[in-house]
């Protein structure tokens, strides 16, 4: 008989759960601060760097997925620097907005309005019953749609920009609660750090959309 992956979460003791969702949280939080270092450390111009950098995370995800395997504490360390750089990368979006007439506003509406939707989606994980695995998969399918979209709109159509941040918005929160929902049935199958990157990617890319959409689709040179 078949089970479904929500019933594999009553297996994981409450305790050891909440203790990794405690620690996870922990290290997603100060990767977000890292990540806000880096910002206010990137120079105003990158240049040629960007792509650098761009190549340089790259690397770091896949180099991250197997220290922890092997290394939690040296898996950590690469966490952190690749949140930094991540800062660093995402620094003239940052920038543009800022300045922005009203710009900070957006930039902080956007990091609130993220922080809570973790909240939100963490405490639904906690209650949610449903074949998560699938709902994943789906998800990932319509992430390389907007993939390809974004493709398309770069180079051969025109996409609403907004339309475009809603869409990053709906699958990214749809990946977060996934993975809220990964920690909580296999969460000690994956480790802290590897739960943390991925929780950090989500969140990031729904702070970017939500800047985006706080934004009105508007930026000024």
């Amino acid at each position: 008989m078949q089970t479904t992956d929500a019933s594999d979460s009553i297996q994981v003791p409450q305790a050891s759960t909440a203790s990794l969702l405690a620690k996870v949280l922990w290290i997603t939080t100060v990767g977000f601060f890292f990540t806000a270092f880096g910002t206010w450390l990137a120079p105003p111009q990158l240049g040629f760097g960007l792509f650098v950098i761009v190549i340089l995370n790259f690397a770091l995800v896949i180099a991250i997925g197997f220290a922890a395997r092997h290394s939690p504490a040296f898996g950590l360390i690469l966490f952190y620097i690749y949140t930094t750089l991540m800062g660093v990368q995402i620094s003239p979006l940052i920038n543009q907005y800022l300045g922005m007439t009203g710009g900070s506003t957006i930039v902080f509406q956007a990091a609130v309005t993220t922080a809570l939707g973790m909240a939100l989606m963490g405490v639904i994980a906690q209650f949610a019953n449903f074949n998560y695995m699938k709902v994943g998969r789906i998800a990932f399918y319509a992430l390389l749609g907007l993939i390809v979209l974004g493709l398309l709109g770069a180079f051969v159509i025109k996409v609403n920009p907004t339309i475009y941040a809603w869409l990053t918005l709906v699958i990214f929160s749809v990946l977060l609660l996934v993975d809220f929902m990964r920690l909580r049935a296999r969460g000690q199958d994956y480790g802290a750090v590897q739960m943390a990157l991925g929780i950090y990617l989500d969140a990031l890319n729904i702070f970017i959309a939500l800047l985006q959409i706080f934004g009105g689709g508007r930026r000024e040179d």
